[in-house]
């Protein structure tokens, strides 16, 4: 396996080990998930904010905050709402502005290998 493989399957990895801490959490505490669960899908039910847009703030949050799993979580996201690369790097560049270095060294690092991995686009523009 070489560096890009390892690096691709690692974001899938943290995919499905997310969900899979989140259903072992669901398991233990079943009231409180599925309140949290309900929530959280109605946060992201379009309103007058798009599905895309409400995707893309939590990317700019997640890479604020600097919390991984939701990096690749709000990428994946993004891209199922029909993100551009260019839409997800433009959100990248406003929280780059507020957030600082820490921001684009998870945005220039997690978030390219995102793109790539689960956009399957494998070019740099």
């Amino acid at each position: 396996m070489d560096e890009q493989e390892f690096s691709n399957s690692s974001i899938q990895e943290s995919l499905l080990h997310y969900k899979e801490g989140l259903g072992y959490f669901s398991e233990q505490m079943p009231d409180v998930a599925s309140k949290y669960q309900a929530f959280t899908e109605a946060c992201f039910h379009p309103g007058k904010l798009s599905a895309k847009e409400k995707q893309m703030i939590a990317l700019g949050i997640s890479l604020y905050a600097q919390d991984e799993y939701c990096i690749i979580y709000h990428v994946n996201g993004c891209l199922e709402q029909g993100a551009s690369r260019e839409e997800i790097l433009e959100a990248i560049a406003v929280t780059g502005a507020f957030g600082g270095g820490g921001t684009m060294s998870q945005a220039v690092t997690l978030v390219e290998e995102c793109l790539m991995e689960l956009s399957g686009d494998n070019l740099t523009s």
